[in-house]
């Protein structure tokens, strides 16, 4: 069941959606703030959102960008605002598709079936270059300049996370949710431990990593 988040301000418009979305078998999350669209979004990774532009809190480009600075997420822009200027100026801030109110119910699941029919684009590539060390996903070793390096099995999950997403920040949350579970997000201590023994094995000088990097207070970034 695909976790698709709407985000509106007009509850005749959320509610309809919400019922038009269940009635199809998706799991519905809504918002009505731009503030609550990221908050959801980031603790509960929804597999698409229909974003509409015009919310109370925040514009709708800065919850593109918001989203984009740390999620591959397909976004549907859903706004009155139909002018092919602020189509083109969505769709450059990251929007997957854009749809003009009024819209048909039709067109938009149409439309929403297409974008979660894309191949995901967070899956880690097949094979990474760290510093001096090679990464083979598929064969789960690393190889450096004095022979194979031996990762734990949760230093693999966490490297794996981080590479499917090169550029991007990736939350702590995020992190600790995917490797230990949701109870567990709470739980800071446990990246600081394992990021450290991760660049004691992968970075050239780990004092001052290049490639395993910490955004304070935010999360971790893979930089090729």
């Amino acid at each position: 069941m695909s976790r698709i988040l709407v985000v509106d301000d007009e509850p005749q418009l959320l509610r309809a959606l919400k019922i038009n979305l269940h009635a199809r078998r998706y799991s519905v999350l809504t918002a009505a703030t731009g503030a609550e669209a990221l908050d959801l979004a980031g603790r509960q990774m929804p597999e698409a959102v229909l974003l509409d532009l015009g919310l109370p809190d925040l514009d709708g480009m800065d919850i593109i960008r918001g989203l984009r600075a740390w999620s591959p997420v397909p976004i549907i822009v859903i706004s009155g605002r139909g002018s092919a200027l602020e189509k083109v100026r969505a769709l450059d801030a990251g929007a997957d598709d854009y749809l003009t109110k009024p819209f048909v119910m039709a067109e938009l699941l149409a439309r929403l079936r297409a974008v979660l029919r894309r191949p995901p684009t967070g899956q880690p590539p097949p094979k990474a270059v760290i510093g001096v060390h090679e990464i083979d996903v598929g064969a789960a070793t690393v190889t450096g300049p004095d022979g194979p390096v031996r990762l734990t099995p949760t230093e693999w999950r966490i490297l794996t996370l981080l590479l499917a997403h090169p550029g991007l920040l990736v939350p702590g949350r995020d992190i600790l949710r995917e490797v230990w579970g949701p109870e567990q997000q709470a739980h800071s201590n446990y990246l600081r431990v394992y990021f450290s023994g991760l660049r004691r094995k992968l970075e050239p000088d780990p004092a001052r990593p290049r490639h395993l990097v910490t955004e304070p207070g935010l999360g971790y970034r893979f930089e090729p």
